[in-house]
């Protein structure tokens, strides 16, 4: 294994992170509202099918109302 230069070493790592193309504030704010709200429709949803889940059970097996 070739030995590397710890200083070029890091000018190389520079020179690559000049390269990345990094999102603007809006595409990232944009993005986080996307998953903020699937998450919370996600969140709603299952805990609706876990309340009827729920139901459910208590009905088959006799403990419910």
């Amino acid at each position: 294994m070739a030995k590397i230069n710890p200083i070029q070493f890091l000018r190389q790592v520079k020179q690559e992170v000049k390269k990345v193309s990094w999102p603007t504030k809006k595409d990232v704010t944009h993005t986080a509202t996307i998953v903020i709200i699937l998450v919370a429709i996600a969140a709603t949803f299952f805990f609706f099918i876990d309340q009827i889940i729920g139901w459910l059970m208590k009905l088959i097996l006799g403990l419910g109302v």
